[in-house]
């Protein structure tokens, strides 16, 4: 009781970085350029998958593999063992050695399959030098960023138990700071327009600036 009191005051004063992302991922997007050639086939990929998500049954199997395979990465990236590992399209489960809040919700907000899309394009690009087809790996990178998006939202619609353990004020702030943070640092990279800790330095003054207005508000 007292660690999910905690956590929910740990979520509170987290509001203020939440909200002055907003302003950052605007000046970071105002900051990158036309870049049309990224944009235009990002876009299209995204909206490819929107048509699908809408129309078709939804692959659960294939994001419960995702949900599940991401606990289990985190897990192994902080020095855990995974014991079991279950997934299937009616939910999954597994079972790990050592957990923390990053674990839990990783899920929530690492892209894994826009990450395995830019793993298999690096590797390719450095062994077959793929910079030719550029557009086939932005279209496919904003198909798969669109997949964790909707099917992220959508699951997110029941009751989810890594969330209700670890608060739901807690939990939302930290999936929101991770999905815009991945944004913030990934769309300079995509454009080629400003720099990773640029876009953390706009966080960081747009975030100042809105406590600076809360205190003399209040």
């Amino acid at each position: 009781m007292r660690l999910k009191l905690f956590k929910f005051i740990i979520g509170l004063l987290l509001l203020p970085l939440c909200i002055a992302a907003l302003p950052t991922l605007g000046r970071v997007l105002q900051g990158s350029g036309r870049a049309d050639t990224v944009w235009v086939a990002l876009a299209a990929g995204a909206l490819a998958w929107i048509v699908v998500f809408m129309l078709l049954p939804k692959p659960m199997l294939v994001y419960v593999f995702g949900h599940e395979l991401t606990h289990a990465l985190w897990t192994w990236a902080f020095g855990g063992k995974v014991k079991k590992f279950k997934a299937t399209s009616k939910g999954g489960h597994v079972i790990i050695s050592k957990s923390n809040f990053v674990i839990a919700l990783a899920p929530y907000f690492f892209p894994l399959y826009a990450a395995l899309v830019i793993l298999f394009y690096v590797l390719g690009n450095l062994i077959w030098a793929w910079n030719e087809h550029n557009a086939i790996f932005h279209l496919l990178l904003g198909a798969a960023y669109a997949f964790h998006v909707t099917l992220t939202l959508h699951i997110l619609q029941t009751k989810q138990s890594d969330i209700t353990e670890q608060g739901w004020l807690f939990s939302l702030a930290v999936i929101w700071l991770g999905n815009i943070s991945v944004l913030i640092m990934g769309i300079p990279l995509l454009t080629g327009h400003r720099g990773v800790l640029s876009g953390l330095g706009i966080w960081g003054v747009e975030t100042g600036m809105l406590i600076q207005r809360l205190g003399r508000l209040f």
